[in-house]
């Protein structure tokens, strides 16, 4: 599958960064919770399933139905499948890969985002190396990532002053403690269990719309 006329050109600059969580790997399930996620107004979908099988599986079926809707798909870690499939762009941990090089497999087209932490300067290095949207985080408890270091909102404040890119928070984020990152200088709220984690997946997404339309 190649990118096709329909697909999204440009990372938002706000809304709600949806990404899935590692327990919902039924082709089916996927499908339908992530359909109910962006019927809620996800803007961006994350695809993260570290099951290499599972994850080949469910990835070109997804970037269908995010084609349909208009919403991109980003592949969290994996350059070669997203470039396998087409699909709208990757996410890089520190351990995941070279800005550069995950350009030249994706083209110059494709989304590139940057997991920063609470770093300031590899923010600004993202940046000049070709990023398309920077990440900070964690900046609650959060049941995905429990170890992950924590992010003060001060970083958020900082990075909208030194950085023009997009800016997305993530860690343990709900609709009821989203709101004060966005004031802090966040333009995206990435979040996994609170709309997955939910029986419906739409009505947790809709929760989140007020806090873009407020900012």
């Amino acid at each position: 599958m190649t990118r096709g006329a329909t697909a999204p050109t440009a990372f938002p600059e706000q809304g709600l960064y949806a990404i899935t969580p590692e327990d919902l790997s039924a082709i089916d399930a996927l499908l339908n919770a992530v359909s109910s996620a962006i019927a809620g107004g996800a803007a961006v979908i994350q695809y993260r399933c570290k099951n290499a099988a599972e994850r080949r599986a469910g990835a070109s079926p997804l970037l269908e139905l995010c084609r349909k809707a208009g919403v991109p798909l980003i592949i969290n870690d994996d350059v070669e499948l997203a470039a396998q499939i087409g699909a709208d762009g990757v996410h890089l941990g520190k351990d995941d890969g070279d800005i550069a090089l995950s350009r030249r497999a994706l083209g110059q087209h494709a989304i590139i985002g940057v997991s920063c932490y609470d770093s300031l300067e590899r923010a600004m290095a993202a940046e000049q190396s070709g990023a398309d949207y920077v990440a900070f985080g964690r900046f609650f408890p959060s049941r995905s990532k429990p170890h992950a270091p924590c992010a003060k909102p001060e970083t958020l404040t900082e990075a909208r002053r030194h950085i023009h890119l997009p800016i997305v928070a993530i860690g343990g984020i709900t609709a009821a403690n989203g709101a004060n990152l966005l004031h802090a200088g966040a333009g995206l709220l990435a979040v996994i269990d609170g709309v997955f984690g939910s029986g419906d997946p739409k009505m947790a997404a809709a929760r989140f719309q007020p806090l873009f339309r407020r900012g």
